[in-house]
């Protein structure tokens, strides 16, 4: 498929053939090619954004809000059919990444789309579908999200369903499975979801399910408890006293409680309508505010609707049995902006474009337009710190992100703006606020400090994926190398970190990820930042990282790595192994270079590889998912991906590691 959008996805450019000459001088090409297609990129305002691809869920989501709400429309319907339908798979199932397994609770939600947009239960991949679903369990086996979706029209019963009360909103943040233990992408989706839990909404279903059960009559058969020693058993009680406490708990409380939820969902929009800037909490907070008696007309809920046409991609695409082709629309997660600008313009100018270029001092505007000066949910804990993060959206001013701000910081140091004391003020208050937000243990979660509570991923109702914000390598990562190059490397804070980095190698010498897929990630982002802490290119866990590096090398000079690594007991045998993407093996290439190891044969055939696997047009195709939203459960393909990472390895591979480029910069200081 094409995305109109997105020119990365181009089905008629093709790998260009490789070029005679020395590597050096192959590289050049390709690094200037892949320059001259992200500069052609840039949008007029200064900023860079790649399309963002997840799984059908969003699209599914999207038609299943639209029917609760009684927005739906036929256009709509059927350009969200035909993305839907593309992605199915050949045995009936959606999965949840390129190349990945079916998902039973995707094929469920994919499946109900289809059936909204008028596909017969009796038709081939229909067929296909449903009885894939019931030979894994049916409707009864899927996660609590889809079958809340479900019971939103009848199609599963809300008391078979966990609960979660709006009286949690009124829980002290010292007080277990208060609303601030959970990530902050969980908190902005369960409050909504307690007042739909609370409400139990039945709008009248168009069609029936039945063929997604294993037995119609009985949908939901009877599980044994586990024992009330472990803690699955434990929290299995629990739930079972919060459901007779629905029963004989206070009206009036309730009633208070469902209030307050309001004023917490309504207070957390942001301007451009939606929530945090991803989709759950959009689609959540519009039902439940809805439910609470907010008109569509409310100017609430039209710029909660408006944000979420914000979010369509449009293709022209090719698909089905039948070779249906048309207009497509796919409904992105969340969008990336603020990442995709701090990661191009770093590629640019890693690549050798000048720190004066005009895209680069754009790009620099932009971003320091975008830093969050407000105080957001990560202020519960730590109350005295002054704001000056980024977020990864165009409009999330609640929840900046470690991340992000330390990629900011790295980008803005490799421009050479014409305010300069500008530029300077702004990174003052991004290493302050970034250094306030340092876990206990010395290590930074990307949106808030210590989230690492134990209890909410052990709740029934939450099985969606993680739902807590616990330091990683990968963000640590950033944070020890924009504080370095900041000049903070002495700083005790800083030399924790590195503690607690070096404790978190893995006996094969690599790195977990947490927010790309996923040990070549952890390990592209930690290597780089020990060698700006000052670890020697010849300490043991540089060694140990080259070694493991140079054993997942693919055949073919590049790197690859398939999202079940990720998955509980498959670690060890997908760990560095799958097919070779231009984005880890830009990772591998960033960690090998960190390393000293620019002259190995490792690095020549990685090199050699993204020259090889460059299309005419200076991009590189890549349909893997190597982006993480939760390890396994949602994973994302950044489609800038495929590009400033080449670039940036390519770069540094010809001039360096990019550290010069800052080094003007701490002189004038």
């Amino acid at each position: 498929m094409t995305a109109t959008t997105d020119s990365c996805n181009s089905a008629t450019a093709t790998a260009r053939p490789r070029s005679a000459g020395s590597l050096t001088e192959r590289a050049e090409r390709t690094a200037a090619r892949a320059v001259e297609h992200l500069l052609a990129r840039q949008d007029a305002a200064g900023w860079w954004k790649g399309d963002l691809e997840t799984n059908v869920t969003m699209d599914a989501e999207d038609l299943l809000l639209r029917e609760f709400l009684g927005v739906r429309d036929e256009r709509t319907t059927q350009e969200a059919a035909r993305f839907v339908r593309s992605q199915q798979r050949a045995d009936g199932t959606w999965a949840t990444f390129h190349g990945g397994p079916g998902d039973l609770s995707t094929t469920i939600e994919a499946y109900v789309a289809l059936r909204l947009a008028g596909d017969a239960p009796h038709e081939p991949h229909m067929e296909r579908a449903s009885a894939w679903v019931r030979e894994q369990g049916g409707v009864a086996a899927s996660r609590v999200f889809t079958r809340i979706w479900l019971a939103l029209f009848g199609w599963w019963r809300w008391a078979d369903l966990p609960e979660m009360p709006p009286e949690i909103i009124w829980f002290p943040k010292w007080f277990p499975l208060n609303i601030y233990d959970f990530g902050c992408w969980a908190r902005q989706t369960i409050v909504p979801l307690t007042v739909v839990c609370a409400k139990r909404p039945v709008r009248p279903a168009p069609f029936s399910i039945d063929e997604l059960h294993r037995d119609a009559a009985r949908p939901n058969p009877a599980r044994r408890m586990a024992s009330p020693a472990s803690w699955e058993g434990f929290f299995q009680r629990l739930d079972r006293g919060l459901h007779a406490y629905r029963k004989v708990g206070s009206r009036s409380l309730r009633r208070a409680a469902l209030r307050s939820a309001a004023r917490w969902i309504v207070e957390r929009q942001e301007n451009d309508g939606c929530w945090g800037g991803i989709q759950p909490p959009a689609v959540y907070s519009l039902i439940a505010l809805r439910l609470l008696g907010y008109d569509l007309d409310h100017p609430v809920m039209r710029a909660g609707l408006a944000s979420l046409d914000r979010y369509t991609v449009r293709y022209e695409t090719t698909g089905g049995e039948d070779g249906e082709s048309g207009a497509a629309r796919m409904v992105e997660a969340c969008q990336s902006p603020v990442w995709d600008t701090c990661l191009a313009t770093v590629a640019l100018a890693d690549a050798g474009v000048p720190a004066d270029h005009p895209a680069l001092v754009k790009a620099a505007d932009w971003m320091l337009g975008e830093q969050v000066l407000r105080r957001g949910d990560w202020s519960v804990r730590k109350p005295q710190l002054p704001p000056g993060g980024w977020a990864f959206e165009f409009h999330n001013d609640s929840y900046p992100d470690t991340d992000d701000t330390a990629e900011v910081v790295l980008a803005l140091r490799r421009v050479r703006h014409p305010d300069q004391g500008r530029v300077d003020a702004s990174v003052r208050r991004a290493v302050r606020w970034g250094l306030g937000m340092q876990s206990r243990n010395g290590a930074w979660g990307a949106f808030d400090a210590d989230n690492d509570s134990p209890f909410p991923n052990r709740l029934p109702f939450c099985d969606f994926g993680e739902v807590i914000d616990p330091p990683s390598a990968d963000v640590t990562a950033h944070m020890v190398e924009m504080l370095c190059a900041e000049g903070r490397r002495a700083d005790p804070r800083v030399r924790r970190a590195v503690t607690w980095l070096l404790a978190e190698q893995e006996a094969s010498g690599a790195w977990f990820g947490r927010w790309g897929v996923n040990y070549v990630y952890g390990t592209g982002c930690v290597v780089p930042a020990l060698v700006a802490a000052g670890l020697s290119p010849t300490h043991p866990a540089m060694r140990r990282a080259v070694g493991w590096l140079e054993s997942v090398q693919n055949g073919d000079g590049g790197w690859g790595e398939d999202l079940r690594s990720y998955r509980p007991g498959h670690e060890q045998e997908w760990a560095g192994r799958g097919t070779s993407t231009a984005s880890q093996t830009g990772w591998a290439l960033l960690a090998l270079l960190a390393a000293g190891e620019r002259d190995s044969l490792a690095v020549e055939q990685g090199i050699n590889w993204l020259t090889r696997t460059q299309r005419e047009d200076g991009s590189w195709d890549e349909p893997h998912f190597t982006g993480t939203g939760f390890p396994w459960d949602f994973s994302i393909n950044y489609h800038l991906y495929r590009q400033v990472f080449p670039l940036t390895a390519l770069g540094r591979y010809l001039h360096g590691d990019g550290t010069g480029a800052a080094t003007w910069r701490q002189e004038e200081r």
